[in-house]
Order: structure tokens, then sequence, then C-alpha cells
């Protein structure tokens, strides 16, 4: 509790609680084993009844070392946020080191430089950028950073200084397509997200290479963007065109969503009719009716490994770029023709 209830304890107030010099607290505040077993313990009883806590940012300004790490949200669009975050949060945390959280929504590389700017200015000794491609992938190229930046899902950063961890969303792609080559389909419709984006790019093109390896030369496409309502509109269109496949893979597991509610609204069975095949995993695919087929991502991993990049260039190494394996998992949603 706050001395008279006006201000937090400090380590003056403790040194002459404890009847010792302030270097001795100071020392065993940091551990040091220099302290005589019987002056620590009394500090620290003297530090409990006080409530004295550490002021990290002065020591950070007397050190020159910072146990702060920023992390921009750059963008809106950014799916399968709190898993990164708690990847993040625990690398962090691992490390001796805590978070503080910006927000971009996009602009200029100018005005990106100015949110990781305040970031520095608090103490970051580095900044992970969360990207929603988009938004933020030219504005990376051409920052330039104050402390070490490392990007999570980031496309293809060409900014030579920041490192990058990023879900390889073609291979993705690819095996949601072999399972369904598999399973015997050859008419393989793709429902794509929204094509500005890297994500829906890469899946469309692992899942054309997989089929053209498999002598499929015209596959269909249509184009969504990533929301329960597009894939409802486009299985809808699929249906109405007489044009109903024996297997849809779905941009993301939203699309799937809207994919069964059509198909369920026109009498069409998955997987009797129409196998199909999301990608994301998300929270709940299992206990769609069927059981959703997906590509699961570990997004966890992926904010981890942010952080992992991050400090490794905060200590001198270079930048680095991880890509990140998917798996398939194989639930109710897709059967052999």
């Amino acid at each position: 509790m706050a001395q008279g209830g006006k201000r937090p304890p400090t380590m003056v107030d403790v040194a002459r609680a404890a009847g010792v010099a302030h270097i001795t607290v100071s020392r065993v505040v940091n551990d040091e084993p220099t302290v005589r077993p019987e002056t620590r313990k009394r500090v620290l009883r003297v530090i409990d009844e006080l409530g004295y806590r550490r002021n990290d940012s002065a020591r950070m300004l007397k050190s020159g070392r910072s146990t702060m790490l920023g992390v921009v949200l750059a963008g809106s669009e950014l799916f399968e946020l709190p898993r990164v975050l708690l990847g993040i949060e625990q690398a962090a945390k691992a490390a001796g080191h805590w978070v503080s959280l910006a927000s971009w929504q996009g602009g200029t590389h100018e005005q990106l430089e100015q949110c990781l700017g305040r970031l520095v200015g608090q103490g970051a000794a580095g900044v992970a950028v969360i990207a929603d491609r988009p938004v933020a992938l030219e504005a990376l190229d051409r920052t330039v950073a104050r402390v070490p930046i490392s990007v999570v899902m980031s496309g293809n950063v060409a900014n030579p200084a920041i490192g990058s961890v990023e879900l390889d969303q073609e291979q993705g792609a690819r095996l949601a397509v072999r399972h369904l080559l598999d399973l015997g389909h050859r008419y393989i419709v793709h429902l794509s997200g929204r094509m500005e984006t890297f994500d829906a790019r890469a899946r469309v093109e692992g899942w054309r290479a997989e089929l053209q390896r498999a002598g499929i030369t015209e596959p269909h496409l249509l184009h969504g963007d990533f929301s329960a309502r597009s894939g409802h509109a486009l299985a809808t269109e699929l249906i109405d065109a007489g044009r109903l496949p024996t297997a849809i893979f779905s941009g993301n597991d939203q699309m799937a969503i809207g994919v069964l509610s059509a198909l369920a609204a026109r009498g069409v069975s998955v997987p009797g009719d129409v196998s199909l095949v999301g990608f994301d995993d998300m929270a709940g695919a299992d206990y769609l009716v069927p059981a959703l087929t997906t590509v699961r991502q570990d997004f966890v991993t992926l904010g981890r490994l942010s952080i992992e990049v991050l400090l490794d260039l905060i200590g001198g190494g270079e930048a680095k770029h991880h890509l990140l394996p998917p798996s398939l998992v194989v639930r109710a949603s897709t059967r052999a023709l």
C-alpha cells in the first residue's frame, strides 16, 4: 500500500524501514548473490509489508535495456488474432519480457513508422507486427525501423531488415485438394476468399497446382470474400447453374459454413452428394453437421516464433523467415466417391 495514501513506496523507503543502504535493496531486488541471507530475508519482508514494486521504466533508462516488446495490429482482417496473441504473450513471458499493443489501420509507411516510433518512445526493444497483408505489405517494405521488427502472417515482405513468420497457405491448399483427389473426386470447385489478400491467392495457387498435377487442366474457380454470406451465395450459384461439383474446397471455414447452409436448404447432402473441405480449423468446426474436414493452422506457434525471431534480431542476429507447415484434419464432411 502506498505510504500515506499519496505515493507508492520507493527503494529509499524500503532501505530506511529495513535499516540498510539503498544499494543493498537494489541488490536484493536484482537477486544478486552478495547479500547475506538474514539481510535478504529482512529486506524481502519489508518489501512485502510496504508493497514495493520495482520501477521497470526507471530501471530501463538507467541500464539502457528494455523488457518491453511492442506489438502492432496492422489492419482489421486479422483472423485467429487471439491465438496469435497467446503465442506472443507466452513466448515473451518465457523470455522475461512483457508486451504493449498498438493499432495501425492503414496508410503510408511514414504513418506506420510513427506508430512504431510511439512504441519505441515507450521503451520497446523490438516490435512484432501482425499484418493484414493488403494493408501492411507496401508500408512494411518501405519502413525504416529504429528497432528490430518481425512480421506475423507477412506474405512476402521484401525489406531485408525485417524477419517474418508465415503459414504455408499454398501447401495447405494442396493438402486439401490431394485428400479429395485420393477419395476419387475430379470435379473440385474452389470458392476463394478476397483475391487482394495473400492467403486467398496462395490457396488458389495450391488448389490449381494440385489439380494440374492430377491432369485436370480446367478447374472451376469462384471468388468470394472469406465470409459465410459469400460461401452461401456461391454455393447457391452453383446449384442454380446446374454445375454442382462432387467436391468443394472452401476458402476458409467461415465460407464453408455458408456452403453447408445453402446445400442443406436445397436438400443437397454433405458428404452424400458433395464433399466439403474448409481452411483454418476454427473453433467449433468439429461441431458442425457434418463435422468439417479442414486445414489446421497452428496460430499459437506462429505467434511464439514471431517473438523468437524478434529476440534473435534484438540480440544482433540476421532477419530470418519461417514458413510453418499446416496439417489436414479429416472429419465427416468428405467421403470417397
